[in-house]
């Protein structure tokens, strides 16, 4: 009996010396996205964001309301400028509903929208309220490792499904190994050619915890041309259920 419970806390032994001396055995792309998403989201959020989209010849700014929950469920809501003040987007599950209170009609968006620009900016629909998962959607792998920004970086290089209709074909994510935070995001075309490039920047806390309070869609082959998503107030102790992200919620939140 002692004889086999040495072997049992030897074999334990060697088992940990090899997850230490090979890190990559340890560092699950898949669970690293996974970490990202919940530091980034948590289990529910809401934030206050301006959005500054910067074109040759003029600057348009709006401000807007989100909520989430979980991976499942998303609002956002315009606060302004005045003419936009009211339109508001909802995902539930794999459905996207678009409100527009200039013509009080609220229309389910098809998949064929998911690639045109959210509001006049270089974020797709797809970007700021798609209902592809980062986790269940995509395949992941481990590339390698870089310093962006002075951060030390995971470089994860995720496919769409083939069942997923999803916007880019490829995207590359560098993720901080610190807190599990996103620095730098590639999304690729079906011939492979970079399309936009997202930068995180300025973390800070924010609601309790470390976030990148900037994000700059810039894209690629465009001189001049760039959005740029800041959050001014976050929260992630918010008490929010399903019953919130109605589609009568579109009509009725202020």
């Amino acid at each position: 009996m002692i004889r086999n419970s040495t072997i049992f806390t030897s074999l334990c032994v060697i088992i940990l010396m090899i997850l230490i001396s090979n890190p990559a055995a340890a560092d699950d792309p898949r669970e690293i996205i996974h970490e990202m998403e919940q530091n980034m989201r948590g289990d529910a959020s809401y934030n206050e964001m301006t959005m500054e989209t910067v074109r040759p010849r003029y600057t348009r700014e709006i401000s807007l309301r989100s909520w989430s929950l979980g991976d499942d469920y998303s609002l956002i809501y315009i606060t302004a400028p005045a003419r936009d003040r009211g339109t508001a987007f909802l995902k539930r599950g794999n459905e996207i509903w678009n409100y527009q209170p200039q013509v009080d009609r609220t229309i389910r968006m098809p998949p064929s929208m998911m690639s045109q620009s959210w509001m006049g900016s270089d974020f797709t629909n797809d970007d700021l309220v798609g209902a592809a998962s980062l986790v269940d959607d995509y395949s992941h792998e481990l590339v390698g490792s870089e310093t962006v920004d002075g951060h030390e970086c995971y470089v994860i290089e995720m496919i769409p499904t083939p069942e997923n209709p999803i916007v880019y074909e490829k995207v590359i994510y560098r993720i901080t190994k610190e807190h599990r935070l996103p620095v730098r995001v590639e999304n690729y075309d079906e011939r492979d050619e970079l399309v936009n490039t997202i930068h995180f920047r300025e973390i800070k806390e924010m609601g309790g915890r470390l976030i990148p309070t900037l994000l700059e869609m810039i894209p690629a082959d465009e001189d001049n041309r760039k959005t740029v998503l800041r959050t001014t107030k976050a929260d992630y102790e918010i008490n929010i259920s399903e019953r919130f992200f109605s589609i009568e919620n579109l009509t009725e939140i202020r």
